[in-house]
């Protein structure tokens, strides 16, 4: 690079967006931001976005390293447990890690307007909405949009940085110049969200540092708490599920055999309005390589690697993506032909990795918190990690509460997993053995032949086995 301030534009003005306008315009980086959408500022309604998101320790350590941590904490609610609500109105809680660890329940949109704010309050950064990407060059890097007025404007810079989403309009130009590897992947369960409003006293109407969630093994519905004392609910199903529920009687019939002790705190009315004018949105999962083209573009957060937000590790991954290129660039003192590459190579098997991670999650939140063998494994992981701190962390601990690499995480829990069915596996031996040797001494001293069970144990001993 020369001495030349670099000049770079960010496609996208979400939550990747302006993080990443932050972190360039703190390089000294004259940045300019380009939003399809008008400003969500302004904005009375935001459509087709997820109002809550779960922020975590990757999330806290990019804005950390804006100085915005605090402003958005400020903000937010911690939530030291999921709990799991039962069929029969039971709720039980299962700790993500040690007392003192938590996420956060953060408010998208209010989240959105404090990183817009804090990019516009650097004199290096221009935002720019309502513009449309049109074309991208890079080989010269220039960008070409549509504004609100439809007429085109462009833009020569020395960076393109799409920031725009899981449809993103940069990777597709991207795909037109370079060898870019492409999978995208949609699940056949859709979301919708509704609402626990807060009481007629203003409070809070369940436990309010908590992530709840009713897992019906095939589907779930989870709760997440505002600042307003509201919930915001979220229903996971398959979308021919979806289908079946076509009339309020239908909707209430499902809600009474499956999710009975939500009803009284939704309010029926209300279910029934939300529900019954809405419809269930797709989730999708992207993976794509290589992040880069030549010293001219890439792409980050949800461009690269849009997931399904079952590990509430979309926005947590697409902030440290922000980290991941600042490194990079201080690396390789700015120089973009260097430090494009070697970003997309670090970066893409832990962004592969994270969407695995997410897929898997699902069934663990719909389906194995319903499992006496997997709650035993969780307090297990729980009791080892205390016992050995610094060589036992669970998973969820390790995505969460650490910056652990996404693929080393998982690296690590094949090894944990493997010790574990070792040690289940010697202690059903144990057991078993200790077991045979009672039943044999009880059966002498009531004079049954040892070798006429032989074959019955034989059996016994392949079917637990």
């Amino acid at each position: 690079m020369t001495e030349k301030k670099p000049h770079v534009a960010v496609i996208g003005g979400g939550l990747v967006g302006a993080l990443n306008a932050c972190f360039l315009a703190k390089r000294n980086f004259k940045v300019d931001v380009y939003e399809r959408r008008d400003d969500i500022r302004k904005a009375e309604h935001v459509k087709g976005r997820s109002i809550n998101l779960a922020l975590s320790t990757r999330g806290r350590t990019a804005l950390r390293m804006v100085g915005l941590e605090e402003e958005v904490l400020k903000n937010g609610i911690p939530m030291h447990a999921r709990m799991i609500h039962g069929v029969d109105g039971s709720r039980n809680p299962i700790l993500y890690g040690k007392e003192d660890q938590y996420i956060m329940s953060v408010d998208r949109r209010r989240l959105n307007e404090v990183l817009l704010s804090a990019a516009e309050d650097n004199p290096n950064v221009t935002c720019y909405f309502e513009h449309k990407v049109v074309r991208c060059d890079f080989t010269t890097g220039e960008v070409e949009f549509i504004n609100k007025e439809g007429k085109k404007v462009q833009n020569k810079v020395d960076l393109i940085v799409g920031n725009d989403g899981a449809f993103s309009a940069v990777r597709k130009e991207m795909m037109r110049a370079t060898l870019l590897d492409f999978q995208q992947e949609y699940i056949p369960h859709g979301y919708m969200e509704l609402t626990i409003p807060p009481s007629p006293k203003d409070e809070f109407q369940m436990e309010v540092n908590y992530l709840h969630i009713w897992p019906r093994n095939e589907y779930m519905m989870i709760a997440l708490p505002n600042l307003d004392k509201s919930f915001t609910c979220t229903l996971f199903m398959p979308f021919d599920i979806f289908a079946s529920i076509k009339t309020e009687e239908d909707l209430m019939r499902f809600f009474r055999d499956k999710f009975p002790d939500a009803i009284p705190l939704m309010g029926e009315e209300t279910l029934k309005q939300i529900y019954m004018s809405s419809k269930p949105l797709p989730m999708v999962s992207i993976k794509c390589s290589p992040y880069h083209v030549k010293d001219k573009g890439v792409i980050m957060g949800d461009a690269a690697h849009a997931m399904v937000p079952f590990y509430g590790q979309g926005m947590n991954a697409g902030f440290e993506d922000c980290i991941v290129l600042d490194e990079m660039l201080d690396k390789y003192n700015n120089d973009f032909a260097k430090a494009l590459p070697a970003y997309s190579e670090f970066r893409k098997v832990d962004d592969h990795a994270i969407c695995d991670l997410a897929m898997y999650n699902y069934v663990e939140m719909r389906k194995s918190v319903n499992s006496k063998l997997f709650l035993m494994r969780k307090k297990l992981d729980n009791l080892l990690f205390t016992i050995f701190p610094s060589s036992w962390v669970p998973l969820y601990t390790m995505v969460a509460f650490t910056r652990t690499r996404y693929h080393e995480c998982i690296e690590k829990r094949k090894h944990q997993d493997e010790i574990l069915n070792k040690v289940l596996y010697i202690g059903g031996v144990i057991l078993f053995g200790s077991l045979a040797v009672s039943v044999v001494q009880i059966l002498n001293q009531n004079g049954v032949s040892i070798h006429s069970l032989k074959d019955h144990f034989t059996q016994l001993w392949e079917a637990y086995f």
